[in-house]
């Protein structure tokens, strides 16, 4: 977080400002969005307030649009709010006071309930409006915050998140990813402060976000040492513990979302499906797609131990991000930030499943990231974009193509998930490179 304002001082946990540029200094764009050694002629926005004005057009004119492909869902395949018919049936559970028993497509933590039963916070709407209402209330939530954190120099973190959400269309309205982001970005930048109190605060946000749906606790694997990782870390447990310990009193069948997600089989998104899909296209596999656990998977021989071999790699991924973390030396306030995007990336590309809201997650983190200079994930956000672009091409767009297998929508997997691949291998190289590496070392 900065503020560059020559006549404001800096808030508490923002960057050092820069110091005065010389006369033998080359010259750059003011408010460029890529300063880094990759990207130093892009422009992205005109700072002042008309940046704001500007942010807030777009939002709620690409928010309408997103709303108007809702009400119509034709898209494709259609039916992306289908899974909104399905959170209503669980909240009629909820109000039973128990979890969906036995329920194969009920694979989330317990934290997840909150969010499905916040509709009822709005009685005078229907489910499905109450909904999307929340939903857009915490994109609004996220863009606000990512505007503040750059206040003085509004550029392109909120903008990736404004502009880079709707590349997925109207599937983040029908989806509760939207909140759980809310969680993690507001996680990352409460840890950018100072204070203690911040410090907790980030850590809470971070244990609830777990509790909702896990990866938001990546949102602390970067938190630098001592005093301020003993401060998130501890009010992460507590806050999870006492929350579960709750949900478990009042509800049966908590933690029943465990049997459910331990039989997951290979997506047909992930990388492994796409690894399938090609070895069926040239005849070298001859197992089939079938609907299972809520998603379509590939059933057939070594199904089994490619799903394996990718609980592997991601025990292997979270052996380097442990690795990291013991060997790091070199911590700036966009450490953490950067830290939580590779971590987030690293186990999305090792998963057996790559649903698109996934991508949700990954651009609210890209977002974050872009609110300090000091980042070192620029080019890796930009990959995004196009991979976020070639998710909604997958699904809704060409989603029949993609469960087929055919050449079209097997190239729209194969680009989109290389895409997630690079950016996921770069993020880990520039992670390193930038913490861990001797700077006489470094290629970049």
């Amino acid at each position: 977080m900065t503020n560059d304002h020559p006549q404001s001082p800096p808030r508490p946990g923002s960057e050092p400002p820069a110091p005065p540029r010389t006369g033998s200094e080359p010259s750059t764009l003011t408010g460029s969005p890529f300063e880094s050694d990759t990207f130093t002629s892009a422009t992205f926005v005109t700072v002042g307030r008309g940046s704001y004005l500007a942010l807030a057009a777009v939002w709620l004119l690409s928010r309408a649009g997103m709303l108007l492909l809702l009400s119509r869902d034709d898209l494709g395949i259609g039916g992306v709010a289908r899974e909104v018919a399905l959170y209503r049936h669980w909240y009629g559970q909820f109000a039973e006071g128990t979890f969906p028993p036995g329920d194969v497509t009920w694979q989330y933590p317990p934290g997840a309930g909150l969010v499905i039963m916040s509709p009822s916070v709005l009685p005078w709407l229907t489910y499905f409006q109450a909904f999307v209402a929340l939903t857009l209330l915490a994109d609004a939530v996220v863009t606000a915050a990512l505007a503040r954190a750059d206040s003085a120099r509004l550029t392109h973190g909120a903008w990736i998140w404004a502009c880079g959400l709707p590349l997925l269309l109207h599937l983040p309205l029908a989806r509760y990813d939207v909140q759980t982001t809310a969680l993690a970005v507001l996680a990352l930048l409460a840890l950018g402060a100072r204070s203690p109190a911040a410090h907790r605060l980030g850590g809470a946000l971070a244990g609830i976000g777990a509790m909702v749906k896990v990866w938001p606790a990546l949102a602390l694997i970067g938190t630098p040492r001592g005093r301020t990782t003993r401060e998130a870390w501890t009010a992460a447990a507590v806050t999870a513990l006492a929350l579960l310990a709750t949900l478990a009193l009042f509800f049966s069948e908590s933690l029943g979302f465990l049997r459910q997600q331990g039989d997951r089989g290979i997506q047909i998104e992930s990388l492994g499906g796409t690894a399938l899909a090609l070895a069926r296209a040239s005849g070298a596999w001859s197992g089939g797609v079938e609907f299972r656990y809520g998603a379509f998977e590939y059933v057939g021989p070594y199904v089994s131990s490619l799903g394996h071999l990718a609980l592997l790699l991601t025990v292997a991924a979270f052996g380097w991000l442990l690795l990291w973390r013991v060997r790091a030396h070199r911590w700036t306030p966009a450490t953490p930030l950067d830290a939580a995007f590779a971590a987030v990336l690293l186990f999305t590309v090792t998963s057996r499943v790559i649903s698109p809201q996934y991508m949700i997650w990954l651009i609210g983190l890209a977002a974050v990231c872009l609110t300090s200079r000091r980042t070192v994930m620029r080019p890796v956000a930009l990959l995004l974009l196009p991979a976020a672009a070639l998710s909604s091409l997958a699904y809704p767009v060409l989603y029949l193509d993609v469960v087929a297998g055919t050449p079209t929508g097997l190239a729209v997997m194969v680009l989109r998930n290389a895409l997630l691949l690079a950016a996921a291998l770069l993020a880990a190289r520039r992670l390193w490179t930038s913490t861990v590496t001797p700077p006489a070392e470094r290629a970049d």
